[in-house]
């Protein structure tokens, strides 16, 4: 076991490492060599001086955020004697599986490459990249012919596969505690059940103020509204990360979401930030990648076909063709189980001074990727802006919703808290949909896969959102999935097959979130 000491003093180290190589150490520095000619700054008490003067002029609460943000960011190090790879996934058959799974991704990738006979990636003519920089706004309105590309898997070709993971010490002995769980996730993970839950989200409690409740008994909603909206104005006016983060627990109000937020994921869109941008969709014109094919056909399947979402189609092209491009997004392997997919110089196969990462990212869109970036659309209306929150969202959080590991808000967990919630607390449920072939995962693994984009109304999924922010955690769509069994319980007991079952939650979309998440965590007797 690590001394607590010892992780405290790594985490210091690598907090401070990763602070000294950005842009905001530059500028503290900056800002303490002008501190220097200023009359109030004493050569006998320099150090103390300096520290107040950019403690008064902001830049304390700047390093505060940046702070706050890398430790929410990054896992706290384990023993300083571990491997690299425990850090990105402490279970071998956790990561065996993530890598197979990687290659049959791979390999799905390079048949239609072979297939279609088209290249990784290719320059674009003079006179395209031109034609694609005249209408960056408007790429909607192009058409290309995608028949022949499919996405390189779906959700449900992901459930097949974590259906089949099994840990092997458990292979040929007996799983006490394990053996009564009858859903389709094998694996012995320790998830949460309600009253720890309960715990965890007591911001949820029926006696507390929300924003998504029309009516408490506590306190009437318009004054519960126009308080909260004084104290957000006050978190926002303090520029206070991790105030803002426990603030937007209980909502955030509309008007102030898109800033709020941006203030939790630590985006100021700085001009570096800007140019950032600009130099990737430099890239994006001058390169044409296979994925850009991916992500136009995953685009047309998907949000150009929502109701809420069609009309920010342009924003999506643009946003996902720079993220395919952008090389900082490979940061977050360091703690993601996945590993980036390699490609090499045509004839150099297996010599790694020849090798790159493809796409640059590191990230294979799949189908239904587009629909994590389609509800920030109603927040942010600079593209430079959206490409920064949704790329902090991603690195966050919505990369555990596509590879295999046991974080607690990886997938594989989300699944097992969702059956077990189920199991538990609605056992006639479970085993009737058991029983008739429908099992309750088979339906709600792709809301949780694309954290339910798609299938609530946008409010109903910022005020979603607005929690997995607040809480850092991803574990409140498996609870979220089974209150929304528990509220179609009724209907679900009377159907007799899984296209039935289906039928009951096709629509989503007149759901209220947060009653639906109240009611299951704190009526729900344990």
């Amino acid at each position: 076991m690590q001394d607590p000491e010892r992780g405290l003093s790594l985490t210091i180290a690598r907090v401070v490492q990763r602070l000294q190589g950005s842009s905001l150490h530059s500028q503290l520095e900056r800002q303490a060599r002008v501190s220097l000619h200023k009359p109030e700054i004493k050569l006998e008490s320099l150090k103390e001086d300096i520290k107040d003067f950019l403690k008064t002029s902001g830049w304390e609460k700047k390093l505060q955020n940046a702070v706050y943000s890398e430790l929410n960011v990054f896992p706290w190090p384990c023993h300083s004697a571990a491997p690299p790879e425990h850090i990105k996934e402490p279970l071998a058959y956790m990561r065996k599986a993530q890598g197979s799974w990687e290659k049959r991704i791979l390999k799905s990738l390079n048949s239609m490459c072979t297939e279609l006979n088209i290249p990784l990636a290719q320059k674009r003519p003079a006179n395209e990249q031109k034609e694609l920089l005249n209408k960056w706004n408007e790429m909607g309105t192009d058409e290309p012919d995608l028949s022949l590309f499919r996405p390189v898997y779906a959700p449900k070709d992901f459930l097949e596969v974590l259906m089949n993971l099994r840990n092997p010490n458990y292979e040929n002995g007996e799983q006490p505690s394990f053996r009564n769980h009858l859903g389709l996730i094998q694996v012995p993970l320790k998830v949460k059940d309600i009253p720890e839950l309960k715990e965890d989200f007591s911001e949820l409690g029926l006696n507390i103020g929300q924003l998504g409740i029309d009516d408490s008994a506590q306190v009437p909603p318009e004054f519960f509204e126009n308080e909260h909206v004084r104290v957000g104005q006050k978190v926002l006016a303090e520029q206070d990360s991790a105030a803002a983060q426990q603030y937007v627990r209980q909502g955030c109000p509309t008007a102030l979401r898109a800033d709020l937020w941006a203030l939790i994921l630590n985006i100021s869109n700085q001009p570096e930030d800007i140019l950032y941008y600009e130099q990737l969709k430099s890239n994006v014109i001058q390169h044409n990648l296979l994925v850009d094919s991916l992500i136009y056909k995953d685009v047309k399947l998907t949000a150009s076909n929502d109701d809420y979402y069609f009309v920010f189609e342009d924003y999506l092209y643009q946003v996902l063709l720079c993220f395919s491009r952008d090389t900082s997004v490979l940061e977050h392997f360091t703690y993601s189980s996945a590993t980036p997919p390699k490609s090499y110089i045509q004839g150099k196969l297996g010599m790694e001074e020849y090798a790159v990462f493809y796409p640059p990212n590191g990230v294979i869109p799949f189908h239904g990727f587009s629909m994590y970036v389609a509800p920030l659309c109603f927040l942010y209306h600079e593209p430079s802006k959206l490409y920064q929150i949704f790329r902090e969202m991603y690195v966050r959080f919505f990369f555990r919703l596509h590879s295999i590991s046991s974080h607690p808000s990886g997938i594989v967990s989300l699944c097992l808290l969702f059956e077990t919630l189920l199991q538990t607390h609605l056992p006639q449920l479970f085993y009737h949909l058991r029983e008739i072939g429908a099992q309750p995962l088979r339906i709600s693994f792709k809301w949780m896969v694309r954290a339910f984009s798609g299938y609530l109304a946008t409010d109903q999924l910022l005020l979603l959102w607005d929690r997995i922010l607040g809480y850092n955690s991803l574990e409140i769509l498996a609870v979220l999935a089974a209150a929304v069994f528990a509220f179609r319980a009724v209907n679900l007991m009377e159907v007799t097959s899984l296209a039935a079952a289906e039928a009951v939650l096709a629509d989503l979309s007149t759901l209220k979130v947060m009653p639906l998440l109240q009611i299951f965590l704190f009526a729900t007797v344990t």
